[in-house]
C-alpha cells in the first residue's frame, strides 16, 4: 500500500477513534480468541431481571480459561460493591467482553488504541485512572460503574445503549453480541 494512502487511512482511523474506547487492542488481540455466532440460549434463571430487553442479533460466545472466569467474579464483586443489581453486572460483563475479551490487557504496543488498557479499554489520558489503576480490574469496573450510575435510565435501555453513553466506542453496537453469554456468566457465578 503506498504511503500517503496508508497515512490517510491510519489518519482518518485515528481521528474516528480520538473521542472514547476503540476495540483495535480486542481485533488485534482477538486473532488469538475463537468466537463463535450462536443463537440465544436460554438460562432458566434470567428472566427479566438479566435479559429486560431480549437480546439484541446475533450472539457471540467464546470459551473462557481460568483468568477470564476470575476477570467475571472481580466484576461480579465489584458490582456487588457498588451496590448494583445482576443487570450492571451484565451490561458491565458484555462490555469488558468486547472490550477486551475479559483479559486485563496491558499496553499492546502498535495494536493498542492510544493508552486504552485492562479489561474495558479505559484511557488514563481520558480521565479514567492511572495504569495502574485502570488494569486494576475492581478499580476499572467501579469507574464503568461509576459511569454508568450517571446514565439516566440505564437500567431501561438495551444494552448497547447503556454500554456506549458510558464507553463512547466506535462501534456502538458490538456489545450488544455479548448480552447473552454476560447474562449467562452473570447467573452462573452471582450467588458463588
Amino acid at each position: 500500500m503506498n504511503t500517503i494512502l496508508r497515512k490517510s487511512i491510519l489518519g482518518v482511523a485515528g481521528l474516528a477513534f480520538t473521542g472514547g474506547v476503540f476495540a483495535g487492542p480486542v481485533a488485534a488481540h482477538a486473532a488469538d480468541t475463537t468466537t463463535t455466532h450462536a443463537k440465544p440460549v436460554a438460562v432458566s434463571v434470567q428472566g427479566d431481571k438479566l435479559i429486560p430487553h431480549g437480546v439484541q442479533g446475533e450472539q457471540s460466545r467464546i470459551e473462557l480459561n481460568d483468568e477470564q472466569v476470575a476477570n467475571v467474579k472481580a466484576i461480579i464483586a465489584a458490582t456487588k460493591k457498588a451496590g448494583m443489581d445482576e443487570r450492571a453486572a451484565v451490561v458491565s460483563i458484555a462490555t469488558a467482553l468486547q472490550e477486551s475479551k475479559l483479559e486485563n490487557l496491558g499496553h499492546l504496543g502498535d495494536r493498542n488504541d492510544h493508552d486504552s488498557q485492562g479489561l474495558f479499554q479505559q484511557r488514563p489520558s481520558s480521565g479514567w485512572g492511572t495504569v495502574e489503576q485502570i488494569t486494576d480490574p475492581e478499580y476499572s469496573t467501579t469507574a464503568f460503574l461509576t459511569g454508568l450510575k450517571q446514565v439516566d435510565g440505564w437500567q431501561d435501555m438495551p444494552l448497547t445503549k447503556a454500554a456506549q453513553t458510558v464507553q463512547v466506542s466506535a462501534y456502538p453496537d458490538h456489545y450488544a453480541q455479548w448480552e447473552q453469554q454476560a447474562a449467562d456468566l452473570v447467573a452462573e457465578h452471582w450467588n458463588s
